[in-house]
């Protein structure tokens, strides 16, 4: 049986593409939020400070590409690849659904769920799509260039539907999606199992290698020792320092994993050697690389929420889907949001501002942090009541009402309701940076007794929701402008916010720029090679190194237009800086993985690949470490220093481009 089609790839190629794809998507969507999640106070998030979200997104991440590392050995020498991958997407969809329930413990077991599957399904089909081509094929970097597009493919969707989902449907319904999402891709899997056998192979153990046991005792028992020896030392060194116990723990936690593949080179055959001697400086290079790239959803996401002009004024992203006649209702589709207070609040002189009369100020901030957080107790429901000295009466909704049902009043009101729980915990924390944090928590399992939106009568406008803010937040909306700008702001009318986008959507972009710029720079590259000026894949990943670097700059010069991040700036800025970073992307990521499989020995493959993954795992966890300091730099110095890190890269990359295109081409490259 003919196993490759007419356009020159193994079928098992597209198989792989769908079932990456899915999984993408079902990660994406969950991950676009995370951070907006744990950080917002404004839509009924956890409410976390954003050194806390950023620890989390960061840590998430970092582990996320850690655990590829013991996921690609056990592949490797115990049930292969096609297992690995079916076990993987079993648990991550298990993950995303108890992410779905309510509750503290439900979200953080689900991550960890997460966090395993991962480790299973993502080394291992990069390793799938790896052994469908013989070494040395040409068609190899061209195959993991189709394969990247499915992962883009599911990332760019991903944005548009965790923002249509959340606008709809809430936090916890994201995560719902995103399980059904992996479902789909598991199924894709199961229905291809026979297609997929070229792709796999028997697990194979050398004699010479180390085994589980000790490679649990030599590498994962000093990993845990030295993790909780770092997280201690810095708890107690550096109490409220910007660099948080956990991440210094899981950093310490690395430091055993280096040291085993520094042995790994040393005890390898003398013809092994060389190729993975030459993996560390990809490996630096991709973990710089992935530093930059998945501050997406952290500091980029940051930047799109508080530091762009997101109003929508051209392009709508609010539409209606009609079932009619076939079904007699209509799907809404919703791309944009409210800009609640918080937008306002370093907006031009150009923005209206919320009627004053569309919000009430609380006599105490935790009231305001309740209500923000959608999780009130009556005691507070009296205080916002008294604070408003009989301006407001409360409206009372079911707690499971179907909006649909109501009329178009109530249907506002509800928008500006939030749940009423029988009991309420206040938590108080004061960051590295000396500013006081409240956290509103209930009970795991909680269920609210009610929904209550704060209604006020206006002449001439009926009954609105008043939405609930503390009075520093309110005099910076209209003292503060007035101050600022010499006049009293224009407001719209009461009970209405501007429409903007999705913060999360601009993550979109990244993706949207892998899918239509890789076929170009495929056919670029082809070309160049037919003219005798082929490009050697090291000086991709040196040429994927430059342009992140072009890209922080570029940011860099966005920063001089924020005023210190006292003002917003056009979108296009993040349109350009993901414009750069995705040629970046698909000179240097899609390069990194073929070249693992071209260097590694057949038996180290997928532990190689666990190796890229480990690289990504440091890249992400300061990911979240740079996010969450963001806030204490100005953002021109900001992205100046990471334009630093990754132009040294850069260089060191260029320094080594004779060494490394000797051996690559050694290996069949």
């Amino acid at each position: 049986m003919n196993d490759t089609p007419e356009r020159g790839h193994p079928r098992g190629l597209y198989r792989l593409f769908f079932t990456e794809m899915w999984e993408r998507l079902a990660f994406y969507t969950m991950l676009n939020v995370l951070l907006l999640y744990v950080t917002d106070t404004e839509r009924g998030g956890l409410g976390l400070s954003a050194g806390d979200g950023n620890e989390i997104y960061g840590l998430y991440l970092a582990f996320v590409y850690f655990t590829p590392f013991p996921g690609g050995m056990i592949a490797d020498r115990f049930i292969g690849y096609r297992l690995a991958v079916l076990i993987g997407g079993l648990l991550m969809s298990s993950g995303l659904l108890l992410m779905s329930i309510a509750g503290t413990s439900f979200f953080m077991l689900g991550l960890i769920l997460l966090v395993l599957g991962n480790g299973f399904f993502k080394p291992n089909i990069s390793v799938m799509v790896g052994n469908l081509y013989q070494k040395g094929d040409p068609r190899r970097d061209a195959g993991f260039n189709i394969f990247y597009m499915g992962i883009n493919i599911g990332a760019f969707i991903a944005s548009f539907l965790s923002s249509a989902v959340r606008n709809q449907a809430g936090w916890l319904w994201t995560f719902r999606v995103a399980g059904i999402g992996l479902l789909i891709g598991v199924t894709i899997l199961l229905f291809s199992w026979r297609v997929l056998a070229k792709a796999d192979r028997k697990p194979e153990v050398d004699p010479d290698d180390m085994g589980l046991a000790e490679i649990a005792r030599r590498i994962f028992l000093p990993s845990l020792v030295a993790g909780v020896l770092g997280a201690v030392a810095m708890k107690y060194a550096w109490p409220g320092g910007p660099v948080r116990p956990a991440v210094a723990g899981f950093l310490a936690g690395m430091i055993p994993v280096v040291l085993f593949f520094r042995n790994l080179v040393t005890r390898a055959k003398p013809e092994e050697k060389p190729g993975l001697m030459t993996l560390f400086p990809v490996y630096l290079a991709g973990g710089t690389f992935f530093m930059v790239l998945h501050l997406n959803g952290s500091a980029m996401t940051q930047w799109a929420r508080d530091s762009t002009d997101r109003r929508v004024d051209i392009i709508p992203l609010s539409y209606t889907i009609s079932l009619r006649p076939v079904l007699d209702f209509e799907i809404p589709i919703n791309f944009e949001q409210e800009a609640l207070p918080r937008y306002y609040l370093n907006a031009g002189e150009d923005t209206p501002r919320p009627d004053p009369r569309s919000l009430t100020v609380a006599s105490d901030d935790a009231h305001a942090r309740m209500y923000g957080q959608q999780r009130l107790n009556e005691e507070a429901v009296a205080a916002i009541l008294a604070a408003a000295h009989g301006e407001l009466t409360a409206r009372e909704f079911a707690v499971d009402a179907n909006t649909a049902e109501l009329s178009e009043v109530d249907q506002a009101l509800y928008a500006r309701s939030a749940s009423v729980y029988e009991q309420v915990t206040i938590e108080e924390e004061t960051d590295s940076h000396g500013h006081t944090q409240l956290t509103v928590k209930v009970e795991d399992g909680a269920k609210p007794t009610r929904r209550v939106a704060f209604v006020r009568d206006v002449e001439g406008h009926g009954s609105i929701g008043a939405y609930v803010v503390d009075a520093e937040t309110h005099a910076q909306l209209y003292d503060g402008y007035q101050q600022t700008f010499g006049h009293a702001p224009e407001t719209l009318p009461p009970g209405q916010y501007l429409k903007v986008a999705n913060p999360e959507l601009y993550q979109s972009l990244n993706a949207l720029f892998v899918v239509g710029l890789t076929p170009l720079l495929v056919l670029f590259f082809a070309r160049l090679s037919k003219l005798g000026y082929a490009v050697s894949t090291a000086r991709k990943i040196f040429f994927g190194m430059s342009l992140t670097t072009l890209s922080l700059i570029l940011m860099a010069v966005a920063g001089l237009f924020t005023a210190g991040g006292a003002a917003k700036v056009s979108g296009l800025w993040l349109v350009g800086f993901y414009m750069v970073i995705t040629l970046g992307e698909l000179m240097l990521s899609p390069m990194g993985l073929s070249l693992v499989t071209k260097l590694a020995p057949k038996r180290l493959v997928g532990l190689a690949m666990g190796g890229w993954f480990l690289a990504t795992a440091f890249g992400n966890n300061f990911s979240g470490f740079f996010g969450g300091i963001q806030g204490s730099m100005s953002p021109v110095s900001f992205f100046l220093v990471l334009a630093c890190l990754a132009g040294a890269v850069a260089v060191f990359i260029r320094v080594l481009l004779p060494r490394l295109d000797e051996v690559i081409k050694r290996y069949g490259g």
